[in-house]
């Protein structure tokens, strides 16, 4: 790997796991997707020193891995909270709430949607489909689905992260 110390932002134990991951999977470009998931798991951000490690290893360019990540929308280049609520803004989901639950977690949170606490602990992302119609409203927390909420139900599921966490509530 390149010396870490002459990239920027993410710390060098990160990039080496990074490293470790993409060189896996050198000249296999169909594996992009496995690659970047399993980065996203060991940092904030698919940061420019991240994608440069990740095309290297990979032996790939930047511009692919950059096209390929800001393709997906679970995917970012900004740092992101350690948990990721998504939530639905169809049709089907508003029909049956959604709105209000959104409205709950923005306000119990005090963030908007693509916004990140403080503390660094929720982002909140407003996405077009989450898969959970038969549940709605329905919201994601990273990768656990949370169904047939109501505002008092998501409060109590965001409590008990943030208990989990050691964080004060909101």
């Amino acid at each position: 790997m390149k010396d870490a110390e002459t990239l920027t932002g993410t710390p060098t134990e990160q990039l080496a796991k990074v490293a470790e991951i993409a060189s896996a999977y050198a000249n296999r470009p169909d594996m992009l997707m496995h690659v970047v998931t399993e980065t996203q798991k060991i940092v904030r951000a698919l940061s420019e020193d991240v994608v440069e490690v990740i095309a290297r290893e990979m032996r790939t360019s930047k511009g692919r891995v950059y096209s390929f990540i800001t393709f997906y929308a679970m995917m970012s280049t900004r740092p992101m909270g350690k948990y990721i609520i998504r939530m639905c803004k169809s049709s089907p989901c508003h029909v049956v709430g959604a709105r209000e639950i959104l409205d709950t977690v923005m306000d119990f949170l005090d963030i908007q949607p693509d916004e990140t606490t403080a503390d660094g602990l929720f982002t909140l992302e407003h996405c077009p489909c989450i898969g959970l119609c038969d549940q709605a409203p329905a919201m994601l927390i990273n990768e656990t689905p949370y169904g047939n909420l109501t505002p008092e139900g998501a409060r109590q599921i965001l409590r008990e992260y943030m208990q989990r966490e050691g964080a004060c509530e909101a």
